[in-house]
């Protein structure tokens, strides 16, 4: 066997090492998503058998029914989407327009005012959660959306995130919109935000995520059912001995559906950023 062949052959073996590899790590990682699609067609009597089950069973459709049956779970899932969507959109700009102040102006306190915001980050947010509860009841906002999307707007990560990805514009470019005669906000949502877009887009999956995914102060703040997130709708269906985790892994599959669907209008971004560093100009 000559030596181009021998090289040839360590290749082939490299590449089916490392697909074998990654093809183990996708099925492990997948596995816990397919077992969640198939807990939902068997009963709370079923789910836990052993061994377990991994083909469909007969109960899809009644734990669908008795999920929207037994609990608000639609007016929960449309308070998530409403809340969680504005929070994005708003988040978006609060978090867009600071990291644009943080990188690309200079003022009296700048250091100081972005080295409190990286001390934020440090902070648990159940620090804050006694505060901003009094806050609300002083307000009168308990029971509200306002009360879920306004606390957490000016985000300390997507402020950070974005002033560091602003840094990488070239201030130039900035300048000779300046002298053209564009005015700041010409400059920021015609130069700027088109060209962090992959950044935005990053941002908005993580705002979306965190406002979804939050349980501990949607769960002080909201006090009728009517007003529940997903959640805290979840949550509600444990109870003492009495949980029906077919409903409730229904809930949770369901609840994955706006993430998923989010992820899949955003991934394109994701991938133009990756080209557009990849290429060479």
């Amino acid at each position: 066997m000559t030596d181009t062949n021998i090289v040839a052959a360590k290749s082939r073996g490299r590449s089916l090492v490392l697909t074998t590899a990654i093809a183990a790590g996708a099925v492990l990682m997948v596995l816990p998503f397919y077992w969640l699609l198939i807990a939902t067609t068997y009963d709370a009597k079923e789910i836990f058998s052993t061994p377990p089950h991994f083909l469909p069973g007969t109960a899809f459709v009644d734990n669908f029914v008795g999920l929207f049956r037994d609990t608000l779970f639609g007016r929960a899932m449309a308070n998530s989407v409403l809340v969680s969507a504005t929070y994005t959109v708003l988040g978006l700009v609060v978090c867009t327009a600071a990291g644009y102040a943080f990188a690309k102006f200079r003022f009296r306190g700048q250091g100081f005012l972005f080295g409190a915001v990286l001390v934020t980050l440090a902070l648990p947010s159940q620090v804050t959660l006694v505060p901003l509860f009094q806050i609300m009841v002083s307000l009168g906002w308990l029971d509200s959306y306002q009360a879920l999307i306004l606390p957490n707007l000016a985000l300390p990560f997507g402020i950070f995130l974005m002033r560091q990805t602003m840094y990488a514009i070239p201030d130039e470019m900035i300048q000779a919109a300046r002298i053209d005669g564009a005015n700041e906000f010409r400059v920021f949502a015609g130069i700027v935000v088109p060209t962090i877009r992959p950044a935005i887009a990053a941002l908005a999956i993580f705002l979306f995520l965190a406002q979804w995914n939050d349980f501990v102060y949607p769960l002080v703040v909201l006090r009728t059912p009517e007003s529940y997130t997903v959640p805290v709708a979840l949550a509600s269906l444990q109870g003492i001995g009495t949980t029906d985790y077919g409903q409730l892994l229904m809930g949770t599959m369901l609840s994955m559906l706006p993430v998923l669907i989010l992820f899949l209008f955003l991934q394109r971004h994701f991938v133009a950023g990756i080209l557009a560093g990849a290429v060479k100009q």
